[in-house]
């Protein structure tokens, strides 16, 4: 699999994955920072929010634009100015990305 459309299944439902981070970078705006300075999180309403499922499955905001197209380092991909560079290529400025075609 692409390692972009790899990493991009980080960027939702990941309160677990960067809560065990150290480092956290934005594929919308391309800003680093650390998870301590995400406040914003989706996905929990007030019929779900003391359901422990329901809070491991959160989507972080970032704190810089507050799109929900954060990673963090904990997901194994690199967090750095050239890889988040790639990831919003590919996420917003609609960059397709296609499969290799196969053997003939």
């Amino acid at each position: 699999m692409n390692e972009l459309l790899a990493a991009y299944r980080y960027t939702s439902n990941n309160y677990g994955q960067i809560e065990g981070s150290r480092l956290c970078g934005c594929c919308n705006c391309v800003e680093i920072f650390r998870p301590d300075e995400i406040v914003g999180w989706t996905g929990l309403t007030m019929d779900n929010m003391t359901d422990p499922r329901a809070v491991n499955e959160q989507t972080a905001m970032c704190p810089r634009c507050g799109s929900e197209a954060v990673l963090g380092d904990g997901c194994g991909f690199p967090i750095n100015a050239n890889f988040l560079a790639r990831m919003n290529e590919a996420w917003f400025q609609r960059t397709m990305i296609r499969r290799p075609a196969g053997k003939t």
